[in-house]
């Protein structure tokens, strides 16, 4: 499974994540779970296979995607297909990221799948049909930089406080939030309609969201996971707020995500594995 990442630099790299080309994908299942991070995607399929999404708890197909697609900020897992041989390339963007691009709020993604064509008209579909005539790797990155440097709106930009703001919640996914909340300049309102215009989220959601994804940072780090101290190190209340909100955002209680070999993975978890 080959995966080239893009090395960023200048304005991009203050607000992309992370720009990859994935070829020759062979996964071992047909559906995977995808746990929420934080960011929003744009996906361009290079393979010329229909993707799905389905229903979390019945596995029926819900939707189809080709060529493009977005995913906006997603605040529960979702599930995917996933296709022998395939071939995908991704822009990822950093939390504050995407409302410099896509010039509306971002919350107005939240929890969808949408396709290409809808967020951005044909001028995505171009960018596609641009990126498979590239005959190399760095050639396609740079079409993907082109495009997103002519989109880049500078007066789109997130406001400093914001950022201060999203720097310490990343930086402490554990901290007591109420400190930083009530440190934001402005009042609580304004600090709630600036995260769901630029972050898609409430300030209080995002910050769940990070102590998730620290807890399977540790997961995936550990040689034995003792959950009564990850709840206690995490914060949770109790052992059993800890397992809902284990539950809520990965769609598995903990013990069997870790029966299930999922610590293996980051944020994609098979759910049909062969063998």
């Amino acid at each position: 499974m080959p995966l080239e990442r893009h090395l960023l630099k200048g304005i991009l790299n203050q607000y992309i994540e992370a720009i990859f080309h994935l070829t020759d994908y062979m996964p071992d299942h047909s559906i995977e779970r995808v746990v929420p991070t934080g960011h929003v995607f744009i996906i361009f399929e290079l393979d010329g296979f229909q993707r799905s999404t389905y229903d979390n708890e019945t596995l029926e197909p819900i939707a189809t995607f080709k060529e493009v697609w977005v995913s906006g900020m997603q605040k529960n897992h979702i599930s995917i297909s996933a296709h022998q041989q395939s071939e995908l390339f991704v822009i990822q963007f950093k939390a504050f990221g995407a409302y410099p691009f896509f010039h509306f709020p971002i919350h107005e993604l939240n929890d969808s799948v949408i396709s290409g064509k809808a967020v951005f008209g044909e001028e995505i579909l171009a960018l596609r049909k641009e990126i498979l005539t590239r005959k190399t790797t760095e050639e396609k990155f740079q079409s993907a930089e082109n495009w997103l440097l002519n989109r880049f709106r500078q007066d789109k930009i997130p406001p400093t406080d914001l950022l201060e703001v999203l720097e310490k919640l990343q930086n402490e996914p554990v901290i007591n939030s109420v400190e930083i909340f009530e440190g934001y300049s402005k009042s609580q309102k304004h600090l709630i309609d600036q995260f769901k215009k630029y972050v898609g989220l409430t300030p209080k959601y995002y910050q769940r969201m990070l102590r998730f994804n620290e807890i399977l940072r540790q997961i995936h780090q550990a040689n034995k996971i003792e959950w009564a101290q990850v709840a206690y190190q995490m914060e949770y209340t109790d052992q059993s707020h800890f397992i809902k909100e284990f539950k809520h955002f990965s769609g598995i209680n903990p013990q069997k995500f870790i029966q299930q070999g999922f610590q293996e993975g980051t944020n994609f978890f098979p759910l049909d594995k062969k063998g």
